[in-house]
């Protein structure tokens, strides 16, 4: 059945067969133009990138500050105009283009088009070749081999991004925003930016295994009923860093200093599929 406009679809990626393990780095928040968008740490992310043949990544918007003469921010101070941004992104990004899973748009982008209708992350997805979607991207990816004992049967994982929404002040009150949005999207991954803090949760749910054998009594005899067994789903809820350097608006605001550190998700293909965290 073909999706109606605008519903969430899922994008697929078939990855090596020879990878053990996938890492995920995330790139959000950078906000290039912004004065205090610590390039240093920037690149040090593309590089590891770039040069870790197991490692890809994803792009949760904010890339760009996107300073407008309406908006939040100092127009005056901004590096270059919007478009000046959209284009440097997609020059530095360009070196990694095959390693992007996918892209989501930020607020920041966002002002351009409430404003011109304008989507600067579509065209930077558009020029990168990336699978785009601008409220949030499900993302299915497989990769390794002998799953569950059988050749070339691949781990698989999905994966949900979206920017993220809203103010908070606490480090508890911005991660339950991740909390909240796991509930309602399936994934084994959920990245949510916005808030410029790293944090990380496990959380385990449920999920009846649809195998199922036939029962029987304590002499052998079938009951005629079937059994199935329960198993615990792992989920990794993670908000992602920022690249601002303290200073601006946020130390105006009493927003605090972030961690200028991606965390990076390690994706298991091989043995018992399983989800690592590190930063």
């Amino acid at each position: 059945m073909t999706p109606i406009k605008g519903e969430p679809v899922y994008y697929s990626h078939r990855l090596s067969p020879e990878f053990k393990e996938l890492l995920i780095i995330p790139i959000s928040d950078c906000h290039y133009g912004n004065p205090l968008f610590s390039q240093e740490h920037f690149f040090r992310t593309l590089d590891m990138i770039r040069d870790t043949p197991n490692a890809y990544t994803v792009l949760n918007g904010d890339l760009a500050e996107s300073t407008l003469k309406t908006s939040k921010g100092d127009v005056y101070k901004q590096v270059g105009t919007p478009q000046d941004q959209r284009d440097w992104l997609i020059e530095k990004l360009y070196p990694i283009k095959e390693k992007i899973l996918g892209m989501t748009t930020g607020n920041h982008e966002n002002r351009i088009y409430e404003t011109a209708g304008i989507d600067i992350s579509k065209d930077i997805a558009q020029d990168l070749s990336v699978p785009y979607r601008a409220e949030g991207l499900i993302l299915k990816i497989s990769f390794g081999n002998g799953n569950r004992w059988t050749k070339d049967r691949p781990y698989t994982y999905f994966l949900y991004q979206t920017h993220g929404y809203g103010g908070a002040r606490t480090k508890s009150a911005k991660a339950v925003k991740v909390e909240r949005m796991a509930t309602w999207i399936h994934a084994d991954v959920y990245l949510m930016s916005h808030d410029h803090i790293v944090s990380v949760a496990p959380d385990i749910y449920l999920m009846p295994d649809p195998r199922v054998r036939p029962e029987k009594d304590k002499d052998g005899n079938k009951t005629g009923f079937m059994v199935g067994t329960v198993t615990a789903h792992r989920k990794m809820l993670i908000k992602t860093n920022a690249y601002l350097k303290f200073g601006g608006y946020a130390e105006m605001k009493g927003f605090p200093p972030v961690d200028l550190e991606t965390p990076i998700i390690k994706l298991a293909g091989i043995g018992k599929p399983r989800i690592r965290v590190e930063v």
